[in-house]
């Protein structure tokens, strides 16, 4: 009796399946569809005076993309939204990861110089002052380098350019910094090898006439009038009418 109970049981639910419509999967909507959907998300939505923005919402749209067509247009642009999605939302580690991806997949791609500048972006954004470790500094300057030099035609190789000078500046900086604090604990020598990478590796950056300055410091400081005297003399011949110069010129006699 127990197994006649059970047979009647599976056919009471095999009976209850066979009425019942068979289950459908969600259409998934086009690729079309679906990046609208994304840029639309990454617009936000006002809040009085702020816009606020799912980033989490929008990068799972433009991922859901790439995972149903791969293959298509919009797939490749998606790898590039998500970068955005998450530089907009100050996620630099993450974006630069997208971005560096993006330009060594699609090495053809008309947005490989966008994507080389936004990753520049990405460091420069951590970048510290001077005064700091320089990693971001120098990370940035590797992807401008690049931007500059495979792309010279590409709209953002002009602010490519601006920014690569500022940051070999920042750079400079920072080694002045390093100089600066030799110069003041009375080691010349350590400050002179800083001051002289300054001008050898950062010429005409705006730091050369104050590297010059503190460079002929050092050697009056480390007894070495005649290679003074010269950095001085330079200065007055070249930054005429500065405030270098005038603090040059009140060190010549003391140099000779």
């Amino acid at each position: 009796m127990h197994r006649i109970a059970v047979l009647a049981a599976i056919g009471t639910v095999l009976g209850a399946c066979s009425s019942t419509p068979p289950l459908t999967i969600e259409e998934v909507p086009t690729a079309d569809v679906l990046y609208q959907q994304g840029l639309e998300q990454l617009e936000g939505r006002r809040i009085l005076f702020w816009r606020v923005v799912d980033t989490t919402r929008a990068v799972d749209t433009f991922q859901a993309i790439i995972d149903n067509y791969p293959y298509s247009d919009q797939a490749v642009l998606a790898e590039l939204k998500i970068a955005d999605a998450y530089f907009d939302d100050g996620q630099y580690e993450a974006a630069v990861t997208y971005y560096r991806d993006f330009a060594e997949l699609h090495p053809r791609h008309e947005q490989v110089p966008y994507a080389i500048y936004r990753a520049a972006l990405c460091h420069y954004r951590q970048a510290r002052s001077p005064e700091r470790d320089q990693t971001a500094t120098r990370e940035a300057l590797k992807y401008l380098e690049v931007l500059v030099g495979d792309h010279p035609n590409s709209p953002y190789a002009t602010e490519g350019e601006e920014l690569w000078r500022e940051l070999r500046a920042r750079l400079a900086r920072s080694v002045m910094v390093v100089g600066d604090f030799y110069l003041k604990r009375g080691e010349y020598q350590a400050a002179a090898e800083r001051y002289r990478d300054v001008l050898n590796e950062y010429p005409g950056l705006g730091l050369d006439a104050e590297a010059l300055y503190r460079l002929g410091v050092c050697y009056s400081r480390m007894n070495r009038p005649e290679e003074a005297s010269r950095i001085f003399e330079v200065i007055l011949e070249n930054y005429e009418g500065s405030d270098v110069a005038a603090r040059a010129a009140d060190l010549v006699p003391a140099a000779n």
